[in-house]
């Protein structure tokens, strides 16, 4: 049954993305086509303050916990983040974790390409430029291959969640990883399934070249209360009670240079994480006794929680200012319907505003080129 907490909760993120998109991000999109590496600049740290409501709704509203341990992160670490896939919502529970270890305007992530055209998240998803895949290799790659270089070039630091696993553990994906394991003698996993590592390998090696790449940050994400599957079970306000996170950090000195023993490298890893989620789930539930990891968080409790109170504070009056000004003005209401007609029409027509801001940087370059050669 819908619960009201389930519904607040989508509302409140829905609404301000919604608006965020079109209020905060709508009259950004001009200087895509002055500066894409300013626009990149300034859109990661607006986006930024939206990733931040879920955290406060989860952990201020809902009293979710979480506990973090392992290595930790080193701010501005430029990293590859891969992780075990047991929810559909671990991309936005990872949130909790990186507010405090990171930066969340550093984050990417590789998502499904239909979730682009979701009004307001897909929108924001777009202007941030995650990464959006349809799971055919041939189409992902050059998609990648491009998104990667441009990070590269605009010297932009980022933190890339992929999930090599490619969908979330269910009965159904369980028993297709369980014939994928007998077909190729392999161990059969029950608390992770095992991983695609084409697209891993690919992704390290792109940026490894690219000169932007410090680490790779295996995290293990476990609930040891209740499992919030799908978006469903937060409609219904199933919400998790305790998030635990256990984080291995690898410097890329440390890495296999070889594709080969890369894809090793990456099955290893999820070796160790069945061992590590079965021994959370049949002992006492937590990866480390201390509750605490290694490096210590860069951000304090306190001022954690201080820009959780201000994102509660701030997207909920910018919200209702949102609507007060629809309600009032005559040329909020005109300019509302353009900028919801330019993000409709331009995914249609461009295919989204990250392959729109891939052009203007080619564009870009290739001005650039002619006037050094001049020289």
């Amino acid at each position: 049954m819908v619960s009201w907490k389930g519904i607040y909760f989508v509302l409140a993120l829905f609404l301000a993305s919604f608006f965020g998109s079109i209020f905060m991000l709508g009259p950004l999109l001009p200087l895509m086509s002055i500066s894409p590496a300013w626009y990149r600049w300034i859109t990661d740290r607006v986006v930024a303050t939206w990733l931040t409501l879920p955290v406060a709704l989860l952990e201020i509203v809902f009293g979710a916990k979480v506990v973090i341990t392992g290595d930790g992160f080193i701010p501005e670490e430029r990293s590859v983040i891969i992780m075990n896939h047991r929810t559909r919502m671990d991309w936005m529970f990872l949130w909790s974790c990186l507010l405090r270890y990171s930066y969340l305007r550093l984050e990417k992530i590789c998502l499904k390409s239909s979730l682009k055209g979701i009004p307001g998240f897909g929108w924001a998803m777009q202007v941030a430029a995650f990464i959006f895949i349809h799971r055919k290799w041939e189409e992902d790659k050059h998609h990648f291959e491009k998104m990667l270089d441009y990070f590269c070039d605009i010297h932009e630091p980022l933190q890339l969640l992929i999930f090599p696993e490619g969908t979330d553990l269910t009965d159904e994906t369980k028993a297709r990883s369980d014939t994928f394991a007998e077909k190729n003698g392999l161990q059969k996993y029950e608390y992770v399934l095992h991983p695609r590592t084409t697209g891993f390998t690919f992704i390290v090696d792109r940026l490894r070249d690219g000169n932007n790449l410090d680490a790779i940050h295996d995290i293990t994400v476990a609930y040891p209360q209740n499992i919030p599957q799908t978006e469903k079970h937060l409609l219904y306000g199933n919400f998790p009670k305790e998030i635990h996170f256990h984080v291995c950090r690898y410097p890329v000195e440390s890495l296999p240079a070889s594709r080969e023993d890369l894809q090793l490298w990456c099955q290893k890893r999820w070796e160790e994480k069945e061992k590590r989620l079965r021994q959370f789930y049949e002992g006492k539930k937590y990866f480390d006794v201390t509750g605490r990891s290694k490096i210590p968080p860069c951000k304090s409790e306190l001022r954690v929680m201080v820009v959780k109170c201000m994102s509660l504070l701030y997207w909920t009056f910018f919200t209702l200012s949102a609507f007060a000004l629809l309600y009032m003005y005559n040329f909020v209401r005109w300019y509302f319907v353009i900028v919801v007609v330019i993000f409709t029409v331009q995914q249609k027509l461009f295919g989204g505003l990250e392959l729109l801001e891939l052009a203007c940087h080619r564009f870009f370059n290739r001005r650039r080129l002619p006037n050094l050669n001049r020289y």
